[in-house]
């Protein structure tokens, strides 16, 4: 990695930095017993490595539940043959096992604090432009995305679509007006927050500046943006990280420059895919630089050549990449720049990622160090055919002097 970046180490595994468990929640040794009534999967009911392509999912969207209806529906093709056919009610039990695994009590605490917060919010906050809540194609974004997205290929995706380092995607994708309204209704919440005295959450543990968009009304908007628009580009981009599972989302803002935060520290993200976007204003400054996508194992590896880019905002260009690709932003040198960030995740990736030992597929050190040992074998197996042809050659040549001896 370059030594003139401006960052922190990358989190260890089970370390949680800008918000992000670098190691996988699914590999912590959770000690909690399972809720009452709960049916607990066992070895042989754990989730299917790949969806009953057929089954059609159910709606829970009536049900009184812990987690987003849509996982279910998502997660529910990935049930094992016997709990396709049992009700509702079963599988969410079974589901909810499952996912609980993911949050022991004193996180399941946390999270019933931050609804609640949530819900006092949404109760006493007047929007002040509430057709931001509501996803309008025509207003929000560029023609061309919307265009590609209706075509729904891939083809189509990449002609509006860069990919200037492996791994990193950039689109125009937001109109002006919907970036000018956003803001403003940023600015409306943080005065409505500091007028009625009421705590803010910040997105995440490393940004001192910004707000969660989920907390004062547009989890809804930004749910249909990720089903809609980010999961179909995630399912041809990053189908190896579960872009076509995306279920759940955290969205929110960070503020950078004078008086807000200046830079971002190297980092991974708690996403599967993330969508990050450039809402204004003027600025300079403020790169991101990416260094490759690790999987927990090597998120402190060295960086390779071809891994080490840097990235300009421009207000209303995104950028979508791997959670796991490692990056940080530059200090923002002056004015005031404003980015919505959508860190997107699949409840199915990462309970299947608990099953797999080989990330080779998006992890570039799982795939050097694959590469290498296939080397290493072939290299093997050409000496030893070298040492049987030698072995081989030398028997023939006795056998030949034997012949001439002979005769």
């Amino acid at each position: 990695m370059s030594s003139g970046d401006r960052r922190e180490a990358a989190p260890a595994a089970g370390e949680v930095k800008n918000g992000v468990v670098s190691g996988d929640l699914s590999q912590r040794q959770i000690q909690s017993e399972p809720a009452s009534g709960v049916v607990a999967p066992s070895q042989n009911q754990r989730l299917r490595l790949n969806p009953s392509k057929d089954h059609k999912p159910e709606s829970y969207d009536d049900m009184q539940l812990d987690f987003s209806p849509s996982i279910f529906s998502s997660l529910e093709r990935y049930l094992p043959p016997p709990m396709l056919g049992v009700n509702r009610e079963e599988k969410v039990k079974f589901m909810r096992e499952i996912l609980m695994k993911y949050l022991p009590q004193g996180e399941r605490t946390r999270v019933q604090r931050h609804r609640d917060y949530r819900q006092k919010i949404i109760t006493n906050y007047q929007p002040l432009h509430r057709e931001l809540y509501n996803l309008h194609i025509g207003n929000f974004f560029v023609p061309p995305f919307v265009k590609a997205i209706q075509d729904n290929t891939e083809e189509c995706f990449r002609s509006i679509i860069s990919e200037p380092s492996p791994g990193v995607f950039t689109f125009e994708m937001l109109q002006p007006r919907f970036c000018e309204l956003l803001l403003a209704e940023v600015e409306n919440f943080e005065k409505w927050v500091n007028e009625a005295k009421f705590r803010i959450m910040r997105p995440n543990t490393m940004n001192k500046y910004g707000a969660v968009l989920d907390d004062f009304g547009l989890e809804t908007m930004l749910d249909k943006l990720m089903e809609t628009y980010i999961r179909p580009l995630s399912k041809v981009f990053f189908a190896e990280v579960g872009g076509s599972t995306l279920d759940s989302h955290h969205g929110f803002v960070v503020e950078y420059g004078k008086d807000r935060d200046v830079d971002l520290g190297f980092h991974v993200d708690d996403s599967e895919v993330t969508l990050n976007v450039c809402l204004g204003k003027q600025f300079t400054g403020g790169e991101l630089f990416f260094r490759g996508t690790r999987c927990e194992k090597h998120v402190n590896t060295g960086s390779q050549t071809e891994e080490i880019f840097d990235y300009s905002h421009v207000p209303g260009r995104a950028v979508l990449h791997r959670g796991r690709h490692r990056h940080g932003a530059r200090a923002t040198t002056s004015g005031h720049r404003v980015n919505l960030l959508l860190w997107c995740r699949s409840s199915v990736f990462r309970e299947m990622k608990r099953y797999q030992k080989d990330f080779s597929s998006w992890c570039g050190e799982c795939f050097r160090e694959k590469k290498e040992r296939q080397r290493l074998s072939i290299a093997a197996t050409k000496s030893e055919l070298l040492k049987q042809e030698a072995v081989f050659i030398n028997q023939a040549s006795k056998r030949c002097n034997r012949q001439s001896q002979k005769e």
